[in-house]
């Protein structure tokens, strides 16, 4: 699945065709995704004891990942996924400006180094 949790999306079809949201989950099994303020439905909430109050709670649906389109951060457009290697890494990169779509992998590798050196602190 090309769209990945914390991306931005927007929706091309449905109730909510045109809206943009970050991705809050990824359901890659079902090639579903959920997206913040898109497919909002109202479920009634019973009550379960005799201090609690009955209501109505809105909660966000999934759609297909299909009906969405990753919108890359550096150019700003709805765009098709890609793909490079760069440094041995597969990274996920926008078709129209070639930016990378995934986090700097700079950033990640820094990350990564941190984490070994706390490790190694400890021991």
């Amino acid at each position: 699945m090309k769209v990945k949790k914390n991306d931005t999306v927007l929706v091309l079809t449905g109730k909510d065709a045109g809206k943009t949201g970050k991705v809050m989950t990824a359901l890659p099994k079902e090639n579903r995704v959920k997206v913040d303020g898109v497919n909002v439905q109202k479920k009634s909430r019973k009550a379960r004891s005799a201090n609690e109050t009955s209501e109505i709670v809105s909660q966000i649906g999934a759609i297909d990942a299909s009906n969405v389109m990753v919108v890359c951060p550096a150019c700003g457009k709805a765009t098709r996924v890609g793909y490079k290697v760069i440094d041995g890494k597969k990274v996920r990169v926008c078709k129209k400006c070639e930016a990378s779509l995934d986090a700097a992998p700079e950033a990640k590798k820094a990350v990564k180094k941190a984490k070994k050196a706390k490790k190694e602190d400890k021991a």
